[in-house]
C-alpha cells in the first residue's frame, strides 16, 4: 500500500514537472524561438497565447516584439568643410524575423552591439560626405531673422568689399544641395541594407544633436560676438550720421526761421519809420515852429549833459528858444 501511494505521489510529481517544462505561454509583447538541442524546431511563435513543446530536449527562446530604442554615443566627426563637429544620434528598432535574429545575433545586448558599428559607421560616413550647412538646415527656405538685422548684415558685406576684406563673422548663407532630411533618409536606407540578413528592421533614425566641439565652439561664440558688435557698430555709426543730419536740419530750419523773422521785424520797422516820418511831417505842415521847437526841445537831453557848458551865438537855434523861455518866466507867461 506504502509502494502504491509512493508511486502515485512520483507519478503525479513527474506529470507536474513534465507540464511544466513543455508548456509556455506567449505574452502579446513577445515572440518566440524554440530549439532543440540548439537547432530550430519548428516556425518562431509571434501570436500570444498557450504553447507546447518536448520537454527537457527542447528550449524556448523569449524576444521583445516592441519597438527598441537605441542611443548612440556622441562622437567627433570631421564634415566635408573640414568642421570638427560633435554628433550625438538615437534610432528605434524591431526584430521582424526571430529565427534570422536568433541565428544571426542570439540576443538584443548582440543586436545593440551590432547596430552600434552599423549606425555610427552610416553616420559618420554621411557627415564626412556633406558640409556643416547641408547637416544643420533642412531647405534653402530663408531662416527666421529679423528682416532689419539681414539689412544690416548686408549692408556690412557690401562695406567689407568695398575696403576689399572678408570677415568669416558675416559668411554669405549660400543655398544647399542636400538638407538634413534628405541626409538622415540615406542613412537610413545605409542602415536598412546592412541590416536586411540579421532579422531586424530599424524603423527611425534622427540626428539627436549636432554642436561643435569646445575648441571650435568658442570659435564661433567669438564670431558670433564679433559680428553683433560690428552689426551694433553700424547701427551707433549710422545714429550719428542720422544725428548729424538732424541737427544740420535743426540749424538750417533756425537760420531761415531767424533770417525771415529779422526780414519780418525790418519790414515792420521800415512801416513804422514811414508811418512816424509821415506823422512827424503832418505835424511840420500843421505849425513848423511848434515842430522846430518839438525837435530842438527833443535835442537838448541829448546833446546836454549836467556838467555842459555851451557857447552859442545869438543868433543859433538854441539860443532863440533859451531866449523864448526866459522871456516867458520874466513875463510870468
Amino acid at each position: 500500500m506504502k509502494y502504491l501511494k509512493f508511486a502515485l505521489l512520483v507519478l503525479v510529481v513527474s506529470t507536474v514537472v513534465v507540464g511544466w517544462s513543455s508548456a509556455y505561454i506567449v505574452d502579446e509583447t513577445e515572440q518566440v524561438v524554440v530549439t532543440q538541442f540548439g537547432d530550430p524546431a519548428g516556425k518562431p511563435i509571434q501570436k500570444p497565447g498557450l504553447y507546447f513543446k518536448a520537454p527537457f530536449v527542447q528550449t524556448a527562446h523569449y524576444f521583445d516584439d516592441r519597438f527598441l530604442e537605441w542611443n548612440g554615443d556622441s562622437n567627433e566627426i570631421p564634415t566635408k568643410d573640414k568642421r570638427f563637429i560633435e554628433v550625438d544620434t538615437y534610432a528605434r528598432w524591431r526584430i521582424t524575423e526571430p529565427l534570422t535574429f536568433y541565428q544571426r545575433l542570439g540576443n538584443e545586448q548582440s543586436a545593440q552591439s551590432r547596430l552600434d558599428d552599423i549606425i555610427d559607421g552610416a553616420t559618420r560616413d554621411a557627415v564626412a560626405n556633406h558640409e556643416l550647412l547641408e547637416l544643420v538646415r533642412a531647405s534653402n527656405r530663408a531662416p527666421n531673422i529679423d528682416p532689419d538685422l539681414k539689412k544690416k548684415r548686408k549692408k556690412l558685406k557690401e562695406m567689407e568689399k568695398e575696403i576689399g576684406k572678408e570677415n568669416e563673422a558675416t559668411p554669405e548663407l549660400k543655398d544647399i544641395d542636400v538638407g538634413r532630411p534628405e541626409i538622415m533618409r540615406n542613412v537610413e536606407k545605409k542602415i536598412a541594407d546592412n541590416v536586411s540578413d540579421l532579422g531586424i528592421e530599424v524603423i527611425d533614425m534622427r540626428f539627436k544633436r549636432i554642436n561643435y566641439n569646445d575648441q571650435v565652439r568658442e570659435k564661433v561664440y567669438d564670431r558670433m560676438i564679433a559680428e553683433r558688435e560690428r552689426i551694433a557698430e553700424l547701427y551707433r555709426s549710422e545714429g550719428r550720421g542720422e544725428a548729424a543730419e538732424i541737427r544740420g536740419k535743426k540749424e538750417k530750419e533756425l537760420d531761415k526761421i531767424g533770417s525771415e523773422a529779422e526780414k519780418e521785424a525790418q519790414k515792420i520797422r521800415g512801416g513804422a519809420d514811414g508811418k512816424v516820418t509821415d506823422i512827424y511831417a503832418q505835424s511840420y505842415q500843421k505849425d513848423p515852429d511848434f515842430y522846430q521847437f518839438l525837435r530842438t526841445m527833443e535835442t537838448y537831453p541829448e546833446t546836454i549833459g549836467p556838467d555842459s557848458k555851451l557857447l552859442m551865438s545869438t543868433d543859433g537855434e538854441f539860443f532863440k528858444h533859451l531866449r523864448e523861455f526866459e522871456d516867458m518866466d520874466t513875463s510870468g507867461n
